[in-house]
Formats: structure tokens, C-alpha cells, sequence
């Protein structure tokens, strides 16, 4: 692998996968946009014409804001790798890190790349994230979020990110730098035992930072939701309610934690749109996931990728094309390992992008076997209904563009989830 074949590489998968992305957006907008005028049959009894029209202009208006933000990103990549960016700023930290006592420099610099990386692209991600929040979700009625409550959030993440992230990324550019050609071994192993203690830790340590939760109180509604797990052989820790409507109007629910440590957690916004009936069908197919071993399977594959990808980085590190092939001219008094990573980070998306269709369909396969699921455990009427309430609340626009859906969505679009539970 020459420099310039790496570089070839990279500028046609990156050209590819934003056209892609361009025309697949492109097409989701132009189909919402010619539905829009009329509900599809199958819901016309259910949705209303107003409804409909609000998740048309609110999926619109999002994709539109994608298209922009895809372009930034786009540019922005292109900017970090074959035009420099990454290769000024780590000369830059590089010779900052010099000041440090000697002992301190080959750490010191490789984590103040690694921070001055994240916190620029931070910065530059933040008019973003601040123009969908208080901008597009205000403008639609799904923000409930103060600038005040946000700037709180985005700090205690950092702190977060600082307690947890530093200390994992340390022991893995030390192992990278002692523990030898396969060093990759070991940091894949410390990086699947961190993801799963992280599983562990965050419904009580983590997640109560950022919400309150509290037990759920109505008698009913637990002795029913109690009764169908016991029904479903499945054991939670608790069952509590998410001041979700701090921040949002929409609703969700879902497991938390690991092994004994899980717990059900209800979205305040979604008990209050849903009857009895539709939560515990709503749980029925979260429990349907978990009796099919979805989750199980996902961690697995997970771990697999990422013991994959270690062992790739572990392969790339020692190539001088893939630091030159990418914009990087690597050091040569300091070590290169967080360099690595950082391009290995900015590079891998481009080329796994292509394998997104693959893991929507067996994603929405997924979903159809937990709404299977959940139809024989609880009510599939009483799911077909959530599901539509659940549609009309978050907006989510019943007439998405076909190729579209069959790349992106995780979930399978609404007509085809209620025709399958009315078959």
C-alpha cells in the first residue's frame, strides 16, 4: 500500500458515500414532500390530516438541516486529513508538550492531541447541535430544554467523559506503546471489560446525573407491567419513570444496566400517552429483544468489531502510507500511537459506511421478531395502537421514501410494522 493509493482510496470512498448520502436525502425529501398533501390509505381513519402534514414538514426540515450539516462534515473530514488539519495541530501539541517534564512528555502529548482533537471538533459541532435543538425541535414543539439545563448537561458529559474516558484512553496507548506486536489483544479485551462495567454502572452512577428517577407509582400499571415479565421469565431490578419531558416531548422506554443490574425505565412523556394496554405492549416488545437474545447478539457483535478493528489498527500503526496516505507526516521522536487512533477514527466510518443497508435490514428483522413477539405475550392491537400514537407524537412521517428506509431505518417504517401485526 503506496501513500497515494490510500489517499486515492479515501478521497473516492469519501466522494461516494457523500453522494450516496446526498441523493438518498435528496430522495426522502422529494417523496415526503409528494405525500404530503394527503394521509396514505391504511391510516386514514387513525391519523389526521394536520398530523400528517406536521411529521412531512418536521422530517423535511430535519433533512434539510442534514444536507447542510453533511456538507460541513464532509469538508470538515477532508480538512483534518488530506488537506492538514491533523497534521498542524499535532505539531502543534507536539511541540507544547515539550514544556512538560520529561517523564510526562510521551503521555502528556498523546492525550493533548487526543483532548485538543475532541474539543475542536466539539466546538465546531456545537452550532449544530444548538441550531436542531433550539431551532428545528422549538420550532416543531419538541423542546423543552432551557439553554441554561443544556449548558449543565453538556458539562457534567464532560466531566463524565473526562473521569472515564482519560484513564481507558491511557492504559490503551501505554499498552500500544509496552505491550508489544499484539498489544491489540490486550487493549481489546480492557476496552470490551470497560464497555460492559460502563453497562453496569450507568443506570445508578451515570444516567441519575442527567435525570431523575423515580419508582413507578400507579399500582395497576406496575402489577400489570409485573405480571408480564414474570409471564415473560424475565427479572429487573426496578421499575421507574424518567423525567424524559425535562428535555423533550418524545417518548420512549427501555432497559438499562447488565445481568442483575437491569432496569425498566419509562419515558414520563410516554405514560402519559399510553393507556395500560399499550405500555405493557410497548414493554412486551422490548421483552421480545431480549427473549430472541437480540441484545446478547449485538454485544457480541459488537465485541467482535471491535477486536476486528483493534487488530487492524494494531496492523495500520506500523505502516508509514497510512499515516502519509491520510495527510500525517508521523513523528519521528515521539510516539505515534494516539496519531493512529485519531486517523483510524476519522477514516473507518468513510469505508464502514457502505455497509450500512446490511445492518438496518438485520436490525429491522430484529424489530419485527420483538413485535412478533410482543403480539403473543400482551395485545397486538393495543401495539398497533402505540405505535401510532407514538408515530403521530414524534412526528414520524408515515410515507418515508423506500430506498431510503431500506438504508437507514433501524426500525421498520409504520405501515409495514402494523401490516405485519394485523397479518
Amino acid at each position: 500500500m503506496s501513500p497515494l493509493m490510500l489517499s486515492v482510496a479515501f478521497a473516492l470512498a469519501l466522494a461516494a458515500s457523500t453522494l450516496v448520502k446526498l441523493w438518498l436525502s435528496s430522495r426522502q425529501i422529494r417523496h415526503v414532500a409528494a405525500h404530503r398533501g394527503q394521509v396514505p390509505a391504511a391510516f386514514a381513519g387513525s391519523v389526521t390530516l394536520s398530523a400528517h402534514q406536521k411529521a412531512a414538514d418536521y422530517t423535511i426540515a430535519r433533512a434539510r438541516f442534514g444536507l447542510l450539516s453533511l456538507a460541513f462534515n464532509a469538508a470538515l473530514l477532508l480538512g483534518w486529513t488530506l488537506l492538514g488539519g491533523l497534521h498542524a495541530l499535532n505539531g502543534w501539541v507536539l511541540d507544547a508538550s515539550q514544556a512538560l517534564p520529561a517523564d510526562w512528555q510521551a503521555m502528556g502529548y498523546q492525550l493533548g492531541l487526543v483532548a485538543a482533537f475532541l474539543l475542536i471538533g466539539g466546538l465546531l459541532d456545537l452550532p449544530w447541535e444548538l441550531w436542531s435543538t433550539f431551532r428545528i425541535e422549538q420550532a416543531f414543539g419538541f423542546n423543552r430544554m432551557t439553554l441554561r439545563l443544556y449548558a449543565a448537561d453538556m458539562a457534567k458529559g464532560l466531566v463524565v467523559g473526562l473521569l472515564l474516558g482519560l484513564p481507558i484512553l491511557a492504559i490503551i496507548l501505554w499498552l500500544m506503546d509496552a505491550a508489544g506486536p499484539r498489544w491489540w489483544l490486550w487493549a481489546a479485551g480492557l476496552w470490551m471489560g470497560f464497555q460492559l462495567l460502563v453497562m453496569v454502572l450507568y443506570p445508578t452512577l451515570i444516567a441519575p446525573l442527567f435525570n431523575k428517577f423515580e419508582p413507578l407509582a400507579d399500582p395497576a400499571l406496575k402489577a400489570r407491567v409485573e405480571h408480564l415479565m414474570a409471564r415473560c421469565g424475565f427479572a429487573a431490578k426496578g421499575l421507574f419513570v424518567m423525567d424524559g419531558s425535562r428535555r423533550s416531548a418524545h417518548g420512549n422506554a427501555y432497559f438499562s444496566g447488565f445481568g442483575p443490574a437491569k432496569r425498566v425505565v419509562f419515558f414520563d412523556t410516554l405514560l402519559a400517552k399510553l393507556n395500560g394496554g399499550e405500555v405493557e405492549a410497548v414493554l412486551a416488545h422490548e421483552l421480545g429483544h431480549f427473549k430472541h437474545k437480540h441484545i446478547t447478539k449485538r454485544i457480541a457483535l459488537a465485541f467482535a468489531m471491535s477486536l476486528a478493528g483493534f487488530a487492524l489498527l494494531g496492523w495500520l500503526a506500523q505502516q508509514p502510507a497510512f499515516y502519509l496516505g491520510l495527510g500525517v507526516q508521523p513523528s519521528l521522536s515521539a510516539p505515534n500511537d494516539a496519531l493512529a487512533l485519531l486517523l483510524f477514527m476519522l477514516a473507518g466510518p468513510v469505508f464502514g459506511f457502505f455497509v450500512t443497508p446490511l445492518a438496518s435490514h438485520f436490525s429491522r428483522r430484529d424489530e419485527f421478531q420483538a413485535d412478533a413477539y410482543a403480539r403473543a405475550q400482551a395485545s397486538g392491537a393495543d401495539l398497533s395502537s402505540a405505535l401510532l400514537k407514538l408515530h403521530e407524537d414524534n412526528a414520524g412521517t408515515l410515507t418515508p421514501d423506500p430506498v431510503y428506509a431500506r438504508f437507514y431505518y433501524s426500525h421498520p417504517p409504520a405501515a409495514e410494522r402494523l401490516a405485519a401485526l394485523a397479518s
